[in-house]
């Protein structure tokens, strides 16, 4: 097969796929790593791929990505609507004394840190949710420790964090999102994903505060697929697609108010 029938190939593919590992394509042409290569370079210099870790993925996809690309945590949080603080106020009416709680990274849930009333103990790696508990006598709470992102203002140290939750299990893990499609719940940190995933494993009960404008967006890494998910709290119903999918694996759809 030519090299211009292999890259008409390979286009193809990447229309329907999206992005192909470098594997993917030796498979799809039937060819070696090496000429696989030079036609993953020859599509990468002409624009109709970009070179992602370990692989290509289509202009389109890679230019949806950016486009839908969070901003950092202190845009987002100027811009945060009534809609999130409704959302925070209906899951914190959930919380009674003595619960033990992973409190994740986001604008809603610094919102849920706001409402927080009962005798409870917080465990987060955000420094927001930290400046707002720590002022509130009542609460017993933990910052998980590591590195700084100043960005969206998180610590992580994967290994540190595993160990200080290696005995600890939660009432309640609440969880906002980036992205909440058909595969399960996306963000943009890598780090910050993987510290989501850990939390989730060690919860009795998984609650995802997203507002109608996270369903069937697109972001980058994975925490946890949905049958991880025991509560999606939200300000409007989700697009069908996802309703029927909350329904298959037994998500328990809560709407504010208003």
């Amino acid at each position: 097969m030519y090299q211009e029938e292999r890259l008409v190939k390979i286009v193809a593919e990447l229309k329907k796929q999206g992005k192909l590992s470098n594997q993917d394509v030796c498979q799809l042409l039937d060819v070696s790593r090496d000429t696989a290569r030079r036609d993953i370079i020859r599509l990468v210099e002409e624009g109709n791929a970009v070179r992602t870790h370990g692989g290509i993925a289509s202009t389109f996809l890679m230019s949806e990505l950016e486009k839908n690309k969070e901003t950092g945590f202190n845009e987002r949080k100027e811009r945060a609507s009534r809609e999130k603080r409704v959302i925070a106020k209906k899951a914190a009416s959930i919380l009674k004394d003595n619960d033990l709680c992973f409190f994740d990274v986001s604008t809603t849930i610094a919102s849920l840190s706001d409402f927080v009333t009962k005798k409870i103990s917080v465990y987060t790696h955000s420094l927001d949710n930290a400046e707002i508990l720590a002022k509130k006598e009542f609460v017993d709470f933990h910052l998980l420790g590591g590195r700084f992102n100043q960005e969206n203002r998180f610590f992580y140290d994967l290994y540190m964090i595993k160990k200080q939750l290696e005995d600890v299990y939660f009432d309640y893990a609440f969880i906002g999102a980036a992205s909440l499609t058909e595969d399960g719940i996306y963000f943009v940190d890598k780090e910050d994903a993987r510290i989501k995933k850990e939390a989730i494993k060690r919860a009795k009960r998984v609650y995802i505060l997203a507002d109608y404008e996270k369903f069937n967006k697109t972001s980058y890494y994975k925490s946890a697929d949905l049958a991880d998910i025991d509560v999606v709290i939200t300000n409007e119903y989700p697009p069908e697609n996802l309703r029927e999918c909350f329904l298959a694996n037994h998500i328990q759809l809560e709407l504010t108010d208003s």
